[in-house]
């Protein structure tokens, strides 16, 4: 693993960008697909109860929405700036954030407005992305080195404490 002080906020931004753009021509390539299915002649009702088109035209929707979130996202990222934080700062958006879990093990979070969720490897270092909206980003916002935090998971409580912020 490398040093998670060291590693680069532009490099996990440009990383976050990326996976962002990534998936967003993949969706907008399984949108496409899906508006094609909905109106191609196989999926025509044939009876009252068939219900192909219908579905169809829902996910090709659905599709169509998120590859809209994505495209503002990837807005949102590029706007993004890499300060740093001392080591006595609150946890804010931006934050580059090490946490012991109770187990002993330590992960890596950055705080980021969009692609909570997404892994990425920045110079051998693995980072979760976190929104402030998830539950582990809100209970981790304002928090500091140190710090501990409670969240009920559904399959678990977690404790863990803030090691560092950078």
């Amino acid at each position: 693993m490398g040093n998670p002080l060291q590693v680069s906020k532009v490099k996990i931004i440009e990383a976050l960008r990326t996976r962002l753009r990534d998936n967003l021509e993949a969706l907008t390539a399984a949108q496409g697909a899906a508006q094609s299915g909905a109106v191609h002649e196989e999926t025509r009702q044939e009876d009252p109860k068939d219900t192909r088109a219908i579905e169809a035209t829902y996910l090709a929707r659905g599709l169509a929405e998120r590859v809209e979130t994505l495209r503002t996202d990837i807005s949102a990222i590029g706007s993004m700036v890499a300060q740093p934080f001392s080591a006595d700062a609150p946890i804010a958006i931006g934050a580059l954030v090490g946490l012991e879990e109770d187990d002993g093990s330590e992960k890596v979070y950055f705080l980021a407005r969009c692609g909570g969720g997404e892994r990425l490897d920045v110079d051998g270092l693995a980072i979760q992305v976190l929104n402030p909206t998830s539950p582990l980003g809100s209970a981790l916002i304002e928090k500091h080195a140190d710090d501990e935090v409670e969240i009920d998971l559904p399959n678990r409580q977690l404790i863990a404490t803030v090691s560092w912020v950078a």
